[in-house]
């Protein structure tokens, strides 16, 4: 029998299967499509699982501007390594074009448009946007670079 729980659970199991963050830092619910040039993905943040942030905004309800970036980031690492288009451990190193437009507030859902620029074994180049119902919230790019155990 299908229970959203269930649901959730399978898919955050999916995805700390291919990116190192864990609760509370994981920031993806789930890669909804993943091509060599794009990837979409989505986020709910909840005032239950994602307590820790409730103190940058207490009064407001939004959330933090560059959670929303890191969200958008971890969704391109998921689904670079979905894919299988790079390995190994690769960290953020740069982010530029960075653009918030609207606050998001908690219970909203997040849709991330990652498109891949260069990918290769050293280096991988992204931009997205976020949407909340098809408006745009933010927008960034930035690049990850392979990291040295």
């Amino acid at each position: 029998m299908f229970s959203y729980e269930n649901y959730s659970l399978i898919m955050n199991t999916t995805i700390e299967s291919l990116i190192p963050h864990r609760f509370p830092f994981l920031f993806v619910d789930e890669i909804v499509s993943a091509s060599a040039e794009e990837i979409i993905g989505i986020k709910t943040f909840s005032k239950s699982n994602d307590a820790m942030l409730l103190g940058s905004f207490p009064d407001s309800g939004f959330i933090p501007g560059m959670i929303l970036i890191e969200s958008m980031a971890q969704c391109g690492g998921a689904g670079i390594k979905m894919l299988g288009l790079a390995d190994g451990f690769f960290g953020l190193v740069s982010m530029d074009k960075v653009k918030f437009f609207k606050g998001v507030t908690y219970e909203t859902e997040i849709k991330y448009v990652v498109k891949n620029i260069r990918v290769s074994e050293r280096l991988i180049k992204q931009e997205g946007v976020a949407y909340v119902m098809d408006e745009l919230v933010a927008e960034a790019s930035w690049i990850c670079a392979k990291l040295n155990n």
